[in-house]
């Protein structure tokens, strides 16, 4: 039997899954679960990097107690945010959270020293305003004591790395959310650093999924009393552990990631870049086996957490399956926002916000909380059928359906309504997508299976797959027209 520990880190928790290998079939095990809940600071937003790093000590110490002989572990995370580790080896200061305010017009005023399509051309990444150029840009202009201090660069997974095994290294998938990757030359572009005025010093090595990162080091293994184990580097960016646990059957498949984030695209061999792509603003990440993800960032569920979150403040929490019934009762198809609006990105009241949309587009607000969330709801499920059908039309190759993964598959009037709004069937599962992506490229590492493919075969055979087809097409496909013109989206 193969133990091996894969840790998963969300925008708003994080998890240890317990992955064994038996007979061919993977058994995951939820053995640590904790929130990762931001700090704001004056008016900055940080994440709490060492409480992360205490919490995996903690995933370490429940396996242990549980009398579990681990063989390796792995980190993922989400993208784009960094840490500094300076000449002492010590952290110079907490990552700023990619929601932060202090990149705020940085997009724009570098794409005007630097044109969008030098640095697509030379990246093929999404333009998004938190993006890792951009952060380290509006540090800069800042004059931010951390570039003064800082002497490696390392993003989340990588920082917390480093904690465990005193190895600095960087990792492909994420690396190439930076925009500062170049696919071309497969490692940092030094001609976007030398425009930025950034040491290529920072920037290390770069590890792909499966290379091992180091071994636990002996002041840990000393704290926690377990034996050193071998520490992975898998697909570090959470989507791409997420694609790579997709189990699909054939090679043109398209994928949806849905969680906070909602992810949309498929896998290619090489990365797409050319005036279309950029265009429609579509990103292409690193991924398993020297894959690229062809695909475009949707605000996703973000909209309903702040919604409840907001709620809660007002004295009133509902549960996610009381939010969805209450949206199964609501009128079906009648109020329409574009999820990746500017507005919906900060935290904050977002149904007034919502409301606000909806007045400055003409339609009547929502009045109950069932009305906001079907609004958010069948949203997104439009705004997947029109990332769906640019993705067919970018990869130039037509899709039987769409695998979703990810923790937002448990919403199943959100899987119905996006089969509903892209006209073909939906393929739901797993819902523990990053973290068995994680543990399957361990598994790689080690020998356990040949390839990704021989993996997602596994995958398929270990866990259900929910099917739903498409429903009430007329009705979807009428609103759709209206959903493009509310939001600005017809051609």
């Amino acid at each position: 039997m193969s133990n091996i520990l894969a840790f998963d880190l969300g925008a708003s928790s994080g998890r240890a899954l317990l992955g064994r290998l038996v007979d061919g079939k993977i058994e995951v095990e939820e053995i640590h679960r904790f929130p990762n809940d931001p700090v704001q600071v004056g008016d900055r937003l940080h994440w709490d990097i060492l409480r992360l790093y205490h919490e995996i000590k903690q995933g370490l110490l429940k396996a242990k107690h549980q009398g579990i002989e681990l063989q390796s572990m792995a980190i993922d995370s989400w993208a784009v945010d960094f840490g500094f580790i300076g000449k002492d080896g010590e952290l110079v200061g907490n990552p700023y959270h990619y929601r932060d305010r202090h990149t705020e017009g940085a997009m724009e005023s570098l794409l005007a020293e630097i044109p969008a399509s030098v640095v697509f051309a030379r990246t093929g990444i999404q333009f998004l305003p938190f993006n890792t150029i951009y952060q380290l840009y509006a540090l800069k202009q800042a004059n931010s004591p951390l570039l003064k201090e800082g002497n490696r660069f390392l993003m989340i997974p990588d920082l917390l790395r480093y904690f465990l095994t005193g190895q600095m290294h960087n990792e492909f998938s994420n690396a190439t959310t930076t925009q500062l990757f170049n696919p071309n030359t497969g490692t940092w572009d030094t001609e976007l650093l030398r425009m930025l005025d950034l040491p290529k010093s920072w920037f290390g090595d770069i590890l792909k999924p499966g290379d091992q990162a180091g071994m636990l080091r002996a002041s840990v293994c000393e704290e926690l009393s377990i034996p050193s184990i071998p520490v992975y580097a898998v697909a570090e960016h959470d989507t791409g552990s997420a694609v790579a646990a997709v189990p699909a059957t054939e090679k043109s498949f398209a994928y949806l990631s849905c969680g906070t984030w909602s992810l949309m695209g498929t896998e290619v061999n090489k990365p797409v870049i050319h005036d279309l792509a950029q265009k429609l603003n579509f990103t292409n990440e690193g991924g398993v086996g020297d894959t690229y993800r062809l695909l475009k960032n949707i605000m996703g569920l973000w909209i309903l957490q702040e919604c409840r979150r907001e709620w809660e403040r007002a004295g009133k929490s509902y549960s996610f399956p009381e939010l969805v019934q209450m949206a199964a009762d609501a009128k079906p198809l009648t109020i329409f926002i574009d999820p990746d609006d500017a507005v919906f990105l900060p935290p904050g009241d977002m149904p007034a916000r919502i409301a606000q949309y909806c007045t400055q587009t003409g339609q009547q607000a929502p009045a109950t909380v069932g009305e906001f969330v079907r609004c958010i709801l069948e949203s997104l499920a439009m705004k997947y059928r029109h990332v769906f059908e640019l993705t067919e039309r970018l990869s130039d190759q037509p899709f039987n359906g769409l695998h979703m993964v990810g923790g937002g598959i448990q919403n199943t009037l959100l899987c119905q309504w996006t089969a509903n709004a892209i006209g073909k069937p939906v393929w739901a599962g797993p819902s523990e997508g990053s973290a068995i992506g994680n543990l399957v490229v361990q598994w790689i590492a080690q020998g356990k299976f040949a390839d990704i493919w021989e993996a997602r075969r596994a995958i398929r055979d270990s866990f259900p797959v929910v099917v739903y087809e498409p429903e009430d097409q007329t009705a979807w496909k009428e609103s759709y027209v209206r959903f493009c013109k509310l939001t600005g989206l017809a051609e």
